[in-house]
């Protein structure tokens, strides 16, 4: 601590007292272990596609749906298990573990809409959910579009107007 306040107090600029302080901040920098975190949201990423393949091949076997359609329901299943999960709070922790394996497909987007939801619940219905539903989300929506006029232009300019 002394060194911080010193740090402050001094205004000549003691390159000594600066480099005391980075390695103090240093010392208490949690250590981010990229390589494992990477592995487990490849896998945890992999069971969510598996699982979600595993609920198309259901809803095409058992329910006669086309595969499009066991698409379309697969997602809805998808989405709702991740706000169910989320409501009943245990799916941030199983985001603190998975990271980017849950974030990434769409169950990271029902979470994030769910969590605002949850959050902002108090404040009404139009102030709270209306208007903070899509904080976390809107991001999300708004590149998925840019990106999706983007791309198809690309592909207007290469393929024409097939």
């Amino acid at each position: 601590m002394y060194i911080f306040l010193s740090f402050i107090h001094n205004k000549s600029g003691d390159i000594v007292e600066k480099k005391l302080y980075d390695k103090l901040v240093m010392s208490h920098k949690p250590i981010e272990h990229r390589g494992q975190n990477a592995f487990i949201a490849f896998l945890v990423g992999g069971m969510v596609g598996v699982m979600g393949q595993l609920l198309i091949e259901f809803y095409s076997y058992y329910l006669g749906l086309s595969s499009s359609d066991a698409s379309v329901f697969m997602i809805i299943t998808l989405i709702f298990f991740a706000s169910l999960f989320t409501a009943l709070g245990f799916f941030d922790k199983w985001v603190k573990f998975a990271r980017c394996g849950l974030i990434i497909p769409i169950t990271g987007f029902a979470h994030s809409m769910t969590s605002a939801a949850i959050e902002y619940k108090k404040e009404g219905f139009v102030t709270g959910l209306g208007a903070n539903m899509f904080k976390l989300a809107g991001t999300v929506i708004l590149y998925g579009v840019v990106s999706a006029y983007i791309f198809g232009f690309i592909r207007l300019i290469i393929m024409g107007g097939v």
